[in-house]
C-alpha cells in the first residue's frame, strides 16, 4: 500500500489516538506526483488533516495546497495555477459496495468520500495526491491563448457558431 508517489500510512492505532499531520512533499515526491498527474511542474505540495476514529474506520479532515503548471489545452504553453482542497475523508471496512461486477450501483454525493479501509491502515498521502487529481483543471488555459489562436488563423466559438451564420445572415440586404 506504500509503493504510491507519496506514502504516509495511517493505521487504526493511529487514529484512535486522534492527531495532526502535516506533510510536505519533497522535491523527489513532487517530481513522481507531477509525472502520474502529467503536470509540467508540481512547485508545492503540502496536506494538513485531522485524523481520527469513526466507527468502522478512519476520519481524516483537512486541506492539500499545491502550486501547480498545467499544458494549456489549446496551446501546449504553461499554465501555472494554486490549488487549495478541502476534503472530509472516511475509510470504512463495510464501505465496499455489494454489486456483481456488472450490476450498475447508484451512489450519493454522501458517499463519494467513503473509500474501503484496507486490513488496519490506510494511505493518506495517496488520498491527497487523488484529492490534487480532482481538483486540477480538466481543460487549463492560458491568458494569452485566444490571441495565439487568432493569430494563427484558428476561429474561436462565437466566430464559427450557429449565432455567427445568423449574425452573418442579419448583415446581408434582403432581395
Amino acid at each position: 500500500m506504500s509503493d504510491g508517489e507519496f506514502p504516509y500510512l495511517v493505521t487504526l492505532a493511529d487514529a484512535a489516538r486522534g492527531r495532526r499531520v502535516m506533510l510536505v512533499a519533497d522535491a523527489d515526491a513532487r517530481a513522481r506526483i507531477a509525472k502520474r498527474l502529467g503536470l509540467v511542474a508540481l512547485d508545492r505540495f503540502a496536506v494538513e488533516a485531522e485524523i481520527g476514529a469513526v466507527a468502522g474506520g478512519i476520519a481524516a479532515k483537512g486541506t492539500i495546497d499545491a502550486d501547480v503548471v498545467q499544458t494549456c489545452a489549446a496551446t501546449d504553453l504553461p499554465v501555472p495555477g494554486a490549488i487549495r482542497e478541502a476534503f472530509d475523508l472516511r475509510f470504512l471496512r463495510d464501505a465496499a459496495p455489494d454489486a456483481a461486477a456488472d450490476e450498475e450501483i447508484e451512489i450519493d454525493s454522501a458517499d463519494c468520500d467513503i473509500l474501503p479501509l484496507d486490513g488496519d491502515r490506510v494511505d493518506l498521502g495517496e488520498a491527497a495526491v487523488q484529492t490534487l487529481s480532482l481538483a486540477l483543471d480538466p481543460f487549463p488555459r492560458h491568458p494569452d491563448a485566444d490571441r495565439i489562436l487568432a493569430g494563427k488563423g484558428v476561429l474561436s466559438e462565437e466566430q464559427t457558431g450557429p449565432f455567427a451564420a445568423l449574425a452573418k445572415l442579419q448583415g446581408k440586404p434582403k432581395d
